[in-house]
């Protein structure tokens, strides 16, 4: 168990393109998941703040990638929500480039947090973003969010069904998390650490 706390986060910078995204001179963990799957919620427990990352009930809200700046030292990068389907589809189309022009092209990302609702099997779009993921080599690590909204005696049957879903191998991560309750904070920082530790290297 890890009991890392973030003393000072704030918003370092919100875009669409790579001049609007802050100098790549730190690690950065990318947190992606459907529209309404709780990653503002994660990234404000993981941060130790309230309302730092805007949590709202309206789908596809975060339409820009938003930049987190931890202790000067790292970003947690909150990218903008997929599979949101009552946003026009040239929006939709515009989300894509946008996130895979940051995938593929930013040199100091160190590890993507896929985030899966845990009360529902994962659904074509986070297949599809796993799968894409994976493809491209990332270090992936799954959250199950809503693990206050399951009994417990549930939690590691739905856990199993999202790992089979995803067809995630055996050493993959996967942890349960719950806002509610914030369980599951510790056990994620002692993942991150691992990333965020490792120095940026010089070319």
């Amino acid at each position: 168990m890890n009991d890392f706390k973030v003393k000072n986060a704030s918003l370092a910078a919100v875009g669409t393109k790579f001049s609007q995204y802050p100098e790549e001179d730190r690690p950065e963990i990318a947190f992606a998941g459907k529209s309404n799957v709780g990653k503002s919620t994660l990234i404000n427990a993981i941060l130790g703040r309230k309302a730092l990352a805007r949590t709202s009930s309206q789908p596809g809200k975060t339409r820009t990638i938003n930049f987190y700046n931890a202790d000067d030292k790292f970003y947690i990068v909150d990218l903008p929500g997929y599979g949101y389907a009552k946003a026009p589809k040239t929006e939709i189309e515009k989300w894509g480039e946008m996130i895979e022009g940051y995938l593929k092209k930013r040199k100091t990302l160190k590890a993507i947090i896929l985030l899966i609702d845990i009360r529902h099997e994962p659904g074509k779009n986070d297949i599809m973003m796993y799968e894409w993921l994976k493809h491209y080599g990332f270090e992936i690590i799954i959250v199950a969010t809503k693990s206050d909204k399951i009994n417990r005696s549930q939690i590691q049957k739905n856990l199993s069904i999202i790992r089979k879903g995803l067809g995630m191998e055996k050493d993959e991560i996967l942890l349960p998390f719950s806002g509610e309750k914030k369980t599951g904070v510790s056990e994620l920082w002692d993942v991150l650490l691992r990333f965020i530790e490792d120095p940026v290297s010089e070319e």
